[in-house]
């Protein structure tokens, strides 16, 4: 299993509240922080599964839900659905999304 993983199930944990507040203003939003949030675990889960071409483009996938994710998270933070995030919640999404970008775009020498 990838440490990563179960750091994206703590991250999605902290979001009903979030995604409950910015329903009371813009559901469409909201289904669309979650139905992404949770695209992220399930697509790493299904990279973890695989072992050929398809793992990148699973962690690729992964990464663009997370940076959906984070873009619903700051549109309502903007438009004031949401409080702004904490240093930790920041810290937290700021590394999903670098371990993802590592997974995904495999560094070669």
């Amino acid at each position: 299993m990838l440490r990563i993983y179960p750091v994206i199930l703590d991250w999605i944990e902290t979001l009903p509240p979030i995604i409950a507040s910015i329903r009371q203003s813009n559901a469409s939003l909201a289904k669309q922080l979650q139905r992404s949030s949770m695209a992220v675990a399930l697509n790493v889960s299904e990279g973890m599964a695989i072992n050929d071409g398809r793992r990148l483009n699973a962690y690729r996938i992964a990464l663009g839900e997370m940076r959906e994710s984070l873009t619903a998270i700051d549109i309502a933070t903007r438009l004031r659905y949401i409080k702004a995030q904490s240093e930790e919640a920041n810290d937290r999404q700021q590394k999903i999304i670098a371990t993802l970008v590592n997974l995904a775009v495999p560094w070669k020498p």
